[in-house]
């Protein structure tokens, strides 16, 4: 039983296996101490243009936690002086690797999709949400295509024979 007054002892945290991720090419490898420290997804224009898709899901973990395993000397980093940051990528593949902050040398940012399994973290955040697209999917329903098996869509609401996007 506690007294109201008597010390509460924290549960050591449960440190479990590093969460291991690679590049597309497998040249690059790394690990990560989890769980990771946080995670959002970015709708910036840099890391949109970065990565060439509607937005970044990142991973943050302390650099002391973070581990190069394999394929170090093929890294090359491009420094943003406008964003004081710093983007690197596997010169063999153009897997997008790290992102580094001026503000916060502690810390480097992975993204998420490198990780092969869990890091211990969920986005729960998204960062630039001001800059979201309006052509990114935002959980609208979608059905199957018919004929293209493992292939949805989202039916449009226009009449058939209007003018659609990115149509011709």
């Amino acid at each position: 039983m506690l007294r109201e007054n008597a010390p509460v002892k924290a549960k050591p945290v449960a440190s479990g296996k590093p969460a291991q991720g690679q590049c597309l090419c497998g040249n690059i490898c790394f690990e990560i101490d989890v769980p990771a420290r946080w995670a959002w997804h970015d709708h910036s224009q840099n890391s949109r243009r970065a990565h060439g898709a509607a937005y970044a899901t990142y991973v943050g973990s302390w650099r002391k936690r973070f581990r190069i395993t394999n394929g170090e000397a093929g890294i090359v980093r491009f420094e943003n002086k406008t964003a004081k940051a710093t983007r690197s990528f596997c010169k063999r593949c153009g897997t997008p690797l790290m992102y580094e902050r001026a503000r916060s040398p502690h810390m480097v940012n992975i993204p998420r999709a490198l990780f092969a399994g869990r890091t211990g973290r969920q986005p729960l955040y998204h960062v630039a949400i001001e800059e979201l697209q309006e052509w990114t999917y935002a959980g609208e329903p979608l059905v199957p295509l018919k004929g293209f098996p493992g292939v949805v869509w989202q039916r449009s609401k226009k009449k058939r024979g209007s003018d659609r996007d990115g149509m011709f």
